[in-house]
């Protein structure tokens, strides 16, 4: 095995949405994208008081991707245009393909309107390629204890496979593209070696605490790029750590993009605009009275 080199650190951006606090390391400064991943938005961590008015997201299209989105406080009801509805709770999944067009909403469900409470949300969108854009719509939300728990570090720490195979375990959601998804805990001092095959994109965020990353020290709030020169990610935590990781094959294909559209060309991104303005997102859910 030989270890990855880190290329870059990138810094989330805070970019707040009303009164969600928010970050986003990519797209930004530097880095459009790390192919397939395009978008990754971090809500929170934040307290929301009784009588909220819960997360902001009412609904909206897409088509040409795919939404990842990790409950790691609080919960999230989701309503599509596709007949699928959730309420997902702390340490749940939901993997949304748009694929050929639907509008949903997220947001937050009455009772956390009501009461209030800590929220922090990842919200992941990962690229399809040209011969899979136009795929049927689908869905599917599991909860913490659908997610297969890995222990890493001798018990120092913790992998939540939400996608892929490692370990001789498999995710719950089978990707369209495979991609390898997880959430990875580590306690301070603990070491391990992530894969990542030669040839795939390495996707590694850290959500919480300090990390030393092929010998480079990254703080919290960043994304790490690292180099095509190895097959492992090898990691130490100086503290308590949350981190986002995942691999995938890279598409190599033009990316278009326009608001919540991620297609090939423009010409794409107009018959997109066109489909949802003639309703052809409608499909057969209801969106009417969503988070009431």
């Amino acid at each position: 095995m030989k270890m990855r080199s880190v290329a870059a650190q990138r810094p989330a951006i805070r970019d707040d949405i009303a009164d969600l606090t928010t970050r986003r390391p990519v797209p930004g400064p530097g880095v459009e994208q790390v192919d397939p991943f395009l978008f990754l938005n971090h809500h929170g961590p934040q307290v929301y008081r009784p009588g909220n008015g819960g997360l902001p997201f009412g609904p909206h299209p897409h088509r040409g991707f795919e939404t990842v989105t990790f409950i790691l406080t609080g919960n999230l009801a989701h309503h599509d245009t596709g007949g699928h509805e959730s309420v997902i709770e702390a340490g749940g999944v939901q993997w949304m393909t748009a694929g050929s067009g639907l509008i949903h909403a997220e947001v937050s469900p009455p009772s956390f309107k009501r009461t209030g409470g800590a929220l922090e949300i990842l919200q992941l969108w990962v690229n399809l390629p040209g011969r899979l854009k136009m795929t049927p719509p689908r869905y599917t939300g599991v909860q913490a204890d659908e997610i297969p728990v890995i222990s890493l570090a001798d018990g120092g720490g913790r992998m939540n496979l939400v996608s892929g195979s490692f370990a001789g375990v498999s995710g719950p959601i089978s990707s369209l593209t495979g991609v390898f998804m997880s959430t990875v805990d580590l306690q301070a001092g603990a070491t391990v070696e992530l894969p990542a095959p030669a040839g795939r994109s390495v996707f590694l965020y850290v959500v919480d605490g300090t990390v030393d990353v092929a010998g480079t020290v990254v703080e919290r709030w960043r994304l790490v790029e690292m180099q095509d020169d190895g097959d492992v990610v090898g990691i130490t935590a100086r503290s308590d750590v949350r981190l986002l990781f995942g691999h995938a094959d890279p598409i190599g294909e033009p990316v278009v993009s326009h608001g919540p559209f991620v297609m090939n060309t423009r010409e794409e991104i107009s018959v997109a605009i066109s489909d949802y303005q003639a309703g052809k997102f409608n499909g057969t859910g209801k969106l009417l009275g969503v988070g009431d």
